[in-house]
């Protein structure tokens, strides 16, 4: 477990700003294994027997190499009325605002995986509450599960991958200064979401602009939008 800096918890405020986003179109994924992991010899691209996708094919042993997304964790703690967020102490989209959350570690669940990002980078220990969303960011291979959360004492300072913490109320959220497309999305959900007076599961696709930076709100579109 990383370790915390002690630090008081005020609250900070930062003028909102609305964005539209733009549509981004859809790419094919090409495998980039350039070595074989068992043997050593290198790879070609090609379509194996019985297969319809291009894979990284070893071309001494045969082996077929298979890349799969990678699960992102994370949550969405609220705490009278104001949800907290981390400015990024690293690349990328250092000095931005997110949500804690990371890559899901081999033996956790996404709530266990969650949980623990929410302890290293903002030294807060919480409960979940509910699944929030599940953002699905084909182009770059991820797939995010956000929870609900709530801290189970009133404490929080940054870890070492977080500049600093703070609960902003939902007027004062800086979705001009957010690190990731996912978290800017998932902000906006929930935002409406309360606005709304109901808070609902969220399913969406976001669709990144080729060549857009992490942190650019126009750099991404977000289709089958699916809520229950």
């Amino acid at each position: 477990m990383s370790s915390c800096r002690a630090e008081s918890n005020p609250d900070v405020a930062a003028a909102p700003s609305a964005s539209s986003a733009s549509s981004a179109a859809a790419t094919v994924h090409k495998p980039n294994v350039s070595f074989c992991q068992s043997c050593g010899g290198p790879t070609k691209l090609a379509v194996p027997e019985g297969e319809e996708k291009m894979r990284a094919v070893c071309t001494l042993c045969g082996r077929i190499f298979y890349e799969n997304p990678k699960m992102v964790v994370g949550c969405l703690v609220e705490h009278d009325a104001k949800v907290l967020l981390c400015k990024r102490n690293i690349q990328p989209s250092y000095g931005l605002w997110t949500l804690p959350a990371g890559f899901l570690e081999m033996g956790e669940s996404a709530a266990e995986g969650a949980m623990r990002e929410t302890l290293e980078e903002a030294c807060a220990e919480v409960e979940v509450l509910s699944p929030f969303a599940q953002l699905d960011i084909p182009r770059i291979g991820q797939s995010y599960i956000i929870f609900r959360a709530k801290l189970k004492a009133p404490h929080f300072s940054p870890g070492p991958e977080s500049l600093e913490c703070a609960l902003f109320s939902l007027d004062d959220i800086p979705f001009d200064s957010l690190a990731f497309s996912s978290i800017y999305v998932t902000l906006k959900m929930y935002s409406e979401d309360i606005k709304l007076g109901k808070l609902n599961f969220h399913y969406a696709t976001i669709n990144k602009r080729q060549g857009a930076s992490p942190s650019d709100p126009r750099g991404f579109s977000v289709e089958n939008h699916y809520k229950t």
